[in-house]
């Protein structure tokens, strides 16, 4: 499962965005984790491929999730 390409975008007061950072965490699954709150740029880029301005927004090899839905995430890292 390491050679997926995963990006999220949080908010340090999410609790979505923390158990979404848990379970690639927990499956060993490497992201890169943009902090939006601080990070203007990114927040962007984030609502340019989301169309949402809540986190977490989640990017799988181009597939956008929003929110933590571990059963959509699961079925793009299979």
């Amino acid at each position: 499962m390491n050679d997926q390409n995963v990006t999220i975008y949080t908010t340090p007061t999410c609790p979505y965005c923390n158990q979404a950072k848990d379970y690639f965490d927990e499956n060993d699954i490497s992201f890169t984790d943009y902090d939006v709150s601080e990070n203007r740029e990114k927040a962007k880029e984030m609502i340019e491929k989301s169309g949402q301005r809540g986190t977490p927004v989640i990017d799988i090899n181009g597939e956008i999730v929003v929110g933590f839905n571990k059963e959509k995430i699961q079925n793009l890292l299979n």
